[in-house]
């Protein structure tokens, strides 16, 4: 067996939202398959009660890594017995049509696949959301300007200048997880979530930038609104946006 392999360690948590670390949007209970004397130098592969398994990139969150996890996932998805291979922020998730017989084999299996992993290249379309900043919309604008230092227009020129890639899909349906974030607006998830953010909202949470499909609670700090309709089940593909897509943010109006 594998080394990585030897030990199945106590139960923890997938992975939590710093300003620091990314967040990994699988939040259930996992037991490591993986050894953790040092996890950010190799993958760490955890099972996910009898029916998933999560693989978590080594290092930090970045486009390469994120397309290296889009290939592993394409090749995951034709092993037998994967009923579904799901990219999330710098992880994969493997659901089972049944419990493995022996979930060693296929971790190794996920392990020597990412070795062999090349950037994968998705040529998606590019969406221009106008967004309202501030105001009502924006309640944690302020929030931000005071973690940050930045005055309310540097944060919006900020946040509104870069070509985001959409990394994965999570969440809840239709919400994508951006990529490409400057890191000086960078922002920690709040202590108290908001149970009633009205869908459309634009927030960010660590280091990476969001927009609500649907209204629901939320941990992130809420900056603005977009009208955009991201998610519609009557549609052939209800998402409006996929891994590999763009985001640009056009800045509507700030309200302060």
């Amino acid at each position: 067996m594998s080394p990585i392999l030897e030990h199945v360690l106590d139960a923890t948590t997938a992975g939590t939202m710093t300003s620091e670390r990314p967040q990994r949007h699988v939040q259930r209970k996992a037991h490591s398959m993986t050894p953790i004397d040092d996890p950010d130098q190799k993958p760490r592969i955890s099972l996910l009660g009898t029916s998933a398994m999560l693989f978590e990139a080594p290092g930090e969150l970045d486009l390469r890594t994120q397309r290296r996890i889009w290939a592993l996932g394409q090749r995951a998805a034709t092993w037998e017995g994967i009923r579904e291979a799901v990219p999330g922020m710098s992880n994969l998730m493997l659901t089972f049509d049944r419990p493995p017989r022996q979930p060693a084999s296929l971790a190794a299996a996920l392990h020597d696949a990412w070795a062999e992993a090349q950037e994968l290249s998705l040529e998606g379309k590019t969406v221009v959301l106008p967004v309202q900043y501030g105001g009502d919309f924006g309640p944690h604008l302020s929030d931000v300007v005071a973690h940050t230092g930045l005055p309310v227009d540097e944060i919006v020129a900020l946040h509104s200048e870069p070509l985001y890639t959409v990394y994965a899909l999570g969440s809840h349906p239709g919400y994508c997880y951006l990529g490409g974030m400057d890191p000086r607006i960078a922002a920690p998830r709040r202590k108290v979530p908001v149970l009633g953010l009205p869908g459309g909202a634009v927030s960010i949470g660590g280091v990476q930038t969001g927009v609500s499909a649907s209204a629901g609670p939320s941990g992130w700090n809420t900056i603005g609104h977009t009208d955009m309709s991201f998610f519609d089940p009557a549609r052939t593909n209800p998402a409006m946006l996929a891994p590999g897509d763009m985001i640009r943010f056009r800045v509507e109006r700030i309200v302060r």
